[in-house]
């Protein structure tokens, strides 16, 4: 149907574990009180957000596949979030935390049970991954909203490899590598494991040569544009990006602030010294837009960062083959030593770190450490058609937010791929998104 993987209903059941296992470590060490968070465009009550995960299994698995009725009567009323605006989620008469808790176990008993007495064909295994990894998406938008509330980090307690533990530095890496350019095909291929609907499917686009920065731009180089005042010179921004500048008040990122001996950052609930070579996190497109004009470069098209992600040049490096990698590195999984992904360091490491993530042209990070921001809209690609049961994933955002590209260090690894698409609206600085930079090939003009 929509997925070409068969997966044993074994690993499935892993899969749903565990992403129930984490939503509820996320919480774990909160207060009651701190589910109950102020009124905000860019987070929502963490106790709505709960029974949100469970309920998307709820409508968008079990009842597709017969159930009769919600496991908690009027769930609908309460978790569906095309009926129940956002700033509504504040005066809902939610169940308390334990009642919450109780009805996300009895989901997930349900599917557990469902598993357990059939394996699930080509369908079913689309449904159970989409819920697992919609789960997914949640847990990293619980991992930044308590990077916005200010709440301590989160305490995993997940087993974690030596090879994780180990390269955490890796220092700056500066320069650009050379891209010929040619037809590539963007988008997803029709024997790709999972692909959700704004993926579909690839296309032909023509590409001109491009240079593209090895890294993502990187604390100290952001700190020089600050230090340019940058975010007070009218010419580098956009007419939509100084208003929202002007409005929201900006003279540097979010998280940042000056300290006795140079900038620091708040990490959840903690200062930190600014760590110079890791990637600037938490700036929004249009300080990304900004940073660029202010260094003669632009942003990456979703197109030139895919291509620069996933192709695989010629012999003797002059074009590109017809080869897609589903990767960065190439089609095998994510693994602690390619991609700082799965909240195993909590946090950024320098871009020069895990050089075996590379891509095949040299690009390093193309998959975790942050969201990178491209100079793309979001739009359907050709042909597109909506998914079901979950019609309301991409339709209703197109035309009006941007296309973030190769996952954080939040986001879960079975989530991510080369041609996996995350769009936020451009004002957004609460993600753990950066950027790379861009510019045409020398000798080529656009």
């Amino acid at each position: 149907m929509k997925n070409q993987l068969e997966l044993p209903a074994s690993k499935i059941f892993h899969w749903v574990n565990d992403a129930h296992d984490r939503s509820l470590k996320l919480v774990a060490d909160l207060a009651d009180e701190q589910l109950t968070v102020p009124k905000r465009e860019i987070v929502n009550p963490l106790l709505w957000e709960l029974g949100h995960t469970a309920f998307f299994y709820d409508v968008f698995l079990l009842r597709v596949l017969g159930a009769k009725e919600f496991l908690l009567p009027g769930a609908e009323n309460l978790y569906d979030s095309f009926k129940v605006d956002h700033d509504d989620r504040w005066g809902l008469p939610l169940p308390s935390r334990k009642e919450t808790v109780a009805y996300k176990q009895r989901v997930l008993d349900r599917v557990l049970d469902r598993l357990d007495s059939r394996q699930p064909d080509d369908a079913d295994t689309y449904l159970y991954l989409l819920s697992v990894l919609h789960e997914d998406m949640h847990g990293e938008a619980f991992t930044y909203m308590r990077q916005t509330l200010e709440h301590p980090q989160p305490q995993l307690d997940d087993d974690v490899s030596d090879a994780a533990a180990g390269e955490t530095g890796g220092g700056p890496l500066p320069g650009d590598v050379e891209i010929p350019g040619g037809t590539f095909q963007l988008g997803a291929a029709p024997n790709a494991p999972f692909i959700f609907d704004n993926e579909k499917w690839a296309h032909p686009v023509e590409v001109p040569p491009f240079r593209i920065s090895r890294a993502p731009v990187t604390n100290a180089e952001f700190a020089e544009f600050v230090a340019g005042r940058g975010y007070l010179r009218r010419e580098l921004w956009s007419h939509q990006g100084w208003v929202w500048r002007a409005k929201a008040g900006s003279a540097h990122p979010t998280c940042w602030q000056r300290g006795a001996d140079g900038w620091l950052r708040r990490h959840f609930d903690q200062l930190v010294p600014l760590e110079p070579h890791a990637p600037v996190v938490h700036v929004n497109w249009f300080e990304a837009e900004a940073y660029c004009n202010w260094a003669g470069r632009r942003l990456p098209t979703e197109a030139e960062w895919e291509m620069a992600a996933s192709v695989e040049p010629s012999a003797d490096g002059k074009s590109i083959t017809g080869r897609k990698r589903r990767y960065p590195w190439g089609d095998e999984a994510p693994t602690a030593g390619r991609a700082n992904l799965d909240s195993r360091h909590a946090g950024c490491l320098d871009v020069g770190a895990l050089a075996a993530g590379d891509s095949a042209f040299g690009c390093r990070q193309m998959a975790g450490n942050v969201w990178e921001w491209t100079a793309s809209s979001f739009y359907p690609f050709p042909g597109y058609i909506v998914d079901t049961p979950y019609r309301e994933y991409s339709a209703p955002w197109f035309g009006y937010r941007k296309v973030l590209k190769g996952g954080a260090w939040a986001t879960r690894s079975r989530l991510i791929s080369n041609t996996y698409r995350n769009f936020f609206l451009p004002h957004r600085n609460d993600l753990f998104a950066g950027f790379r930079t861009c510019a045409s090939a020398r000798g080529v003009t656009r």
